[in-house]
């Protein structure tokens, strides 16, 4: 069951797909719509999951899902990621590889590899305050508070 993202409880579990490459405004309309009907029809043992969803920066896909209503099982977890896959196919961008590193670069959403983003921290091309997105957070809340923070904030730190 399809609901607006910012009516689910802060509890409700979140996953965020980045993507290596900005989507345009044509690929982004067609993933809401893509989007809709997936989580429409999205399912745990043939009972409705209430889920809803945010694109942002036209770069992020974050799907949260109210787990106190029905709570996903592998199943449903499996249709979601072949669901991405399907994404990651279809408009020829990867949303699935954690191993690299988004942040904001001025108005900008820069991306790249984990091993050069460690490279720019030793040469100072990034810093502590470097706004980053912290893609390891697990629920609304955590996604409200947590997601976009300085890298001294985030695991990102540890290179700094």
């Amino acid at each position: 069951m399809l609901v607006d993202f910012n009516i689910l409880p802060e509890e409700s579990r979140v996953w965020i797909y980045q993507a290596s490459r900005s989507f345009t405004p044509e690929e982004l309309e067609a993933i809401q719509k893509e989007l809709d009907v997936f989580i429409t029809n999205w399912t745990a043992h043939g009972s409705d999951l209430q889920a809803g969803y945010l694109l942002k920066y036209k770069r992020f896909i974050i799907i949260g899902l109210n787990q106190n209503l029905n709570a996903a099982t592998g199943c449903s977890i499996d249709a979601s990621v072949h669901f991405i896959q399907q994404l990651e196919q279809t408009y020829k961008v990867d949303l699935m590889d954690k191993m690299n590193v988004s942040y904001k670069q001025g108005e900008f959403i820069a991306y790249k590899p984990l091993i050069d983003f460690k490279k720019m921290a030793k040469q100072k091309a990034v810093s502590k305050n470097t706004i980053v997105f912290n893609n390891l957070v697990t629920n609304v809340l955590e996604f409200k508070n947590n997601w976009e923070v300085p890298a001294s904030e985030s695991w990102h730190s540890r290179f700094l």
